[in-house]
């Protein structure tokens, strides 16, 4: 690709597993206040939104259980902890993602 092609002709990545549980991922930080989204440019708690994405991640966790390689298990069982986590703290109002600081 040259210096003058324009963004929306750039092929994006896809056919990655940790690609794809990372986009998940992005999308549940951003609901859960921890990312600013990019299009707002602003940081909201959305709980119902970043509970559903976090099923998802959970369920293709077990589907895909014993399929995948290390790097793989590793990759989806780090996200997966550490969202829930982070759900946890910010659903018991323990802390505020969206607190400047």
């Amino acid at each position: 690709m040259s210096e003058t092609t324009p963004a929306d002709q750039i092929p994006l990545p896809g056919g990655s597993f940790r690609l794809f549980v990372t986009r998940l991922s992005y999308q549940a930080m951003m609901s859960l206040g921890i990312l600013e989204n990019p299009i707002t440019n602003t940081k909201q708690v959305q709980l119902q939104n970043a509970r559903m994405l976090l099923d998802d991640l959970q369920m293709l966790q077990d589907k895909t259980s014993g399929n995948l390689d290390p790097d793989e298990q590793e990759h989806i069982d780090k996200v997966v902890h550490d969202l829930e986590h982070a759900y946890g703290q910010i659903e018991a109002g323990a802390v505020d993602p969206t607190a400047e600081g």
